[in-house]
């Protein structure tokens, strides 16, 4: 008999995965489902972008790539880093992974273990806690409020810090709240960072999806000294529509990268050829697509706030950035609806699959009992419908 081990044990299914595998169960029964559950574009990847991919299977570029990624990606990279934010780094400074996900999993390899702490503000992205756990590390959950924005302030940094402490896990724009933090906030984190022994993980995946007059700030840039004690997370994932590709990178200290290659290169041996040439063409060509669906996720934002507005005992909360809605359902906890009892937010999002066919994300999952999350990339038409039954199921 093979026995499983204790850190597989632990780990749990991705919250956000498990909610849109029971949407699909129902819709193979023949029943329509809104779903609001995976944060994934519903746009196809740009055209330019597609037809590099096919050009670069044509001229044969199928067979493996350095470990790190090709040279010629992360050149990319440089450039858009200079180009965005004015930050200068080497090649040698940059890992193309297996999207952003697997650069964070190689970040926290390489940087902690048995003995370390995390610092996690939640809500979090669900996979964060047990992407620590994997390494054997633990992780302490920093709470900030829906009154707060969603945003960790300077004192509660300072706090939480113990001798233990080791990482920081940033993520702005955030998932699963939308919340972006100011240039002044961040400068205030950066100040208690560099006091401290911490090092800084920035989630900045969500980067180019902003709204009304929110910036998006790259964190290694805002300080003296800070990119040296900084490992930025990004990838093509979500601003141009890339999910499947799997391309995402980290930017930081070279024995830090070269520590995370070394790991890479014993797990997947490298990305892939064609999504790497595809990567490229999305960061070095027309950016008009970009502007394009960042244009059509702001509209829909603003929909989908002006509706939760109306939803009789529901609090909700204006996203900057990313394309999620946030909204604190508890009000609604000890009542029954669509015949089911609802105590939390799991019973919340299950009693609304289940009567309405509406599919959202207990908060729960993201560290924050209280809420559900709902994706608002999809339709317009989707969204509409979505929230007209979500309003009947708490009326």
């Amino acid at each position: 008999m093979i026995t499983i081990s204790r850190m597989a044990a632990a780990v749990q299914p991705s919250a956000t995965l498990a909610a849109g595998a029971k949407a699909r169960q129902l819709r193979s029964q023949g029943i329509e489902v809104f779903d609001f559950s995976l944060g994934e574009p519903d746009f196809l990847t740009p055209s330019h972008i597609c037809e590099a991919a096919i050009s670069a299977m044509h001229s044969g570029a199928t067979h493996y790539t350095p470990a790190d990624g090709t040279p010629e990606l992360r050149a990319a990279v440089v450039r858009y880093y200079e180009r965005h934010y004015g930050m200068k780094v080497d090649v040698s400074q940059v890992l193309i992974s297996n999207g952003a996900k697997h650069s964070i999993h190689n970040a926290l390899a390489a940087t902690v273990g048995p003995g370390d702490e995390v610092l996690i503000p939640t809500p979090y992205w669900v996979s964060y806690s047990d992407l620590v756990s994997m390494t054997g590390a633990s992780y302490k959950l920093l709470p900030t409020t829906l009154a707060s924005g969603f945003k960790l302030s300077a004192g509660q940094l300072r706090q939480a810090i113990t001798p233990r402490s080791k990482l920081l896990m940033l993520n702005s724009p955030s998932n699963p709240t939308g919340a972006v933090y100011s240039r002044a906030e961040l400068e205030a984190l950066a100040d208690v960072v560099l006091a401290s022994p911490l090092a800084v993980l920035s989630d900045e995946i969500y980067e180019k999806l902003v709204y009304g007059s929110a910036q998006a700030h790259c964190f290694a840039t805002l300080r003296p000294g800070l990119a040296e004690r900084t490992l930025t997370i990004s990838g093509v994932s979500k601003s141009y529509a890339m999910t499947g590709w799997r391309i995402g990178w980290a930017v930081g200290p070279t024995p830090v990268i070269k520590a995370m290659a070394n790991i890479q290169s014993q797990q997947t041996s490298c990305p892939c050829s064609v999504s790497q040439a595809a990567a490229m063409a999305a960061l070095d060509g027309p950016q008009e697509c970009v502007e394009m669906m960042r244009r059509e996720f702001e509209a829909r934002r603003d929909l989908v706030y002006a509706r939760l507005q109306r939803l009789p005992g529901v609090q909700s909360f204006l996203p900057d950035g990313a394309f999620y809605a946030f909204f604190d359902v508890s009000a609604h906890f000890g009542r029954t609806l669509g015949g089911k009892q609802v105590n939390d937010s799991l019973s919340f999002c299950l009693a609304a699959l289940e009567s309405v066919h509406v599919n959202l994300v207990p908060g729960v999952a993201f560290g924050a009992e209280g809420f559900v999350r709902m994706s608002y990339a999809t339709s317009r038409e989707q969204l509409e419908g979505g929230l007209h039954r979500l309003e009947r199921f708490l009326t």
